[in-house]
């Protein structure tokens, strides 16, 4: 069995890394897209995992995330990819999630005659103004074999008579917090200058690209009376200040942190009382009980119901009112569920055993 795994982004290098280590350079191949061009936001991710470097890298003309780059950096990554494929001649090319570089992989395996096995399959929010609804229904459809973290995601599937095989296999996002997060207080770097404080991150495009959205969640975190540690993403950032929001959030209760590694991460998540997020994968890493943190979720839909149907999360919406309703509601709440709707931290392997099986 030859794995060719294809990442570009940050989330994607977190959620491979339980499959990668249990690989090699003899089964395995990895490509990057490098849709993540930036170092903290992608390539630092694969040294703080201890993971190998790729096998191949790309340079990509097109980085933003402006309607018509999506386009051409899709096809921009298939051009070069087409290239890999074929002189690397895997049995798989295994992509994970829903971004442009998981679908710019699936076409290219496709294309390529070889079979497309997708990790986190079956995810909906039925939200058509997310581009990743887009990509991961694309690849759904695409794929011969399709690893979905729940068994609400296998139905979606099925329902949608997908022709590939389907399999539950629980979360990868969880295998690397359970194989993680005993290393936080020796591989984290950021110091805090508070103790007790909610754990703010944004980055999706239709909240922080449109400014009345934007504005919205953050006239509600300075409404609300509780101080907030927020990392902020390159693009929330540049949206942050062209918005002219930036110097109201200096000004408030808000610690604002450049872009975390993953370590520094999982450690204030830990340390938070609360989440505020309009992070897919958050919502899943704090459902571990390593973690188990409430997630208020900024947005309008989840593709993560679970996570809210077993009250690890909560939807919130984008209203300043919603959100600081749900916030000051949230002060001093505690989980009360003890399962895990992501599974037990064993995803990666069963991947790995089931690809065995079935290449």
């Amino acid at each position: 069995m030859k794995v060719a795994i294809i990442m570009g982004t940050r989330p994607e290098i977190i959620k491979l890394s339980s499959i990668i280590k249990r690989l090699n350079s003899k089964n395995s191949v990895i490509v990057f897209t490098g849709q993540h061009y930036d170092y903290d936001m992608s390539l630092r991710f694969i040294e703080d995992l201890g993971l190998r470097k790729p096998d191949y890298s790309m340079k990509l003309t097109k980085l933003e995330n402006t309607t018509t780059d999506r386009a051409t950096q899709i096809g921009e990554i298939v051009l070069k990819l087409a290239k890999i494929i074929s002189s690397t001649k895997p049995d798989t090319v295994l992509v994970q999630g829903d971004t442009n570089t998981v679908l710019a992989g699936a076409i290219t395996g496709l294309k390529c005659g070889i079979p497309v096995s997708h990790v986190e399959a079956g995810l909906r929010s039925y939200d058509w103004r997310m581009p990743e609804e887009h990509n991961r229904i694309a690849v759904d459809h695409i794929s011969e074999f399709l690893f979905a973290p729940t068994l609400h995601s296998k139905n979606i599937l099925q329902n949608e008579k997908v022709h590939g095989k389907t399999f539950v296999t629980g979360n990868t996002s969880i295998d690397a917090v359970e194989e993680n997060i005993q290393n936080i207080e020796n591989k984290k770097t950021v110091n805090l200058h508070v103790d007790d404080f909610a754990l703010v991150t944004l980055h999706r495009g239709e909240n922080v690209d449109v400014k009345e959205s934007l504005s919205s969640i953050i006239n509600a975190l300075l409404k609300s009376d509780i101080d907030l540690v927020f990392p902020i993403h390159p693009r929330t950032m540049k949206r942050l200040k062209q918005f002219g929001l930036y110097e109201k959030i200096k000004r408030s209760r808000i610690t604002v942190l450049p872009t975390m590694g993953y370590f520094d991460m999982l450690y204030l998540m830990k340390k938070s009382r609360f989440i505020i997020s309009d992070s897919g994968g958050i919502q899943e890493e704090a459902t571990s009980p390593k973690i188990r943190k409430k997630v208020l979720v900024v947005r309008k839909t989840t593709d993560r119901i679970e996570s809210i149907q077993d009250g690890y999360s909560e939807l919130v919406g984008i209203s300043t009112d919603a959100i600081v309703k749900a916030i000051r509601k949230n002060m001093d709440v505690k989980i009360s569920c003890h399962s895990n709707p992501y599974g037990d931290g064993n995803a990666g392997a069963k991947i790995i055993n089931l690809l065995r099986k079935n290449l």
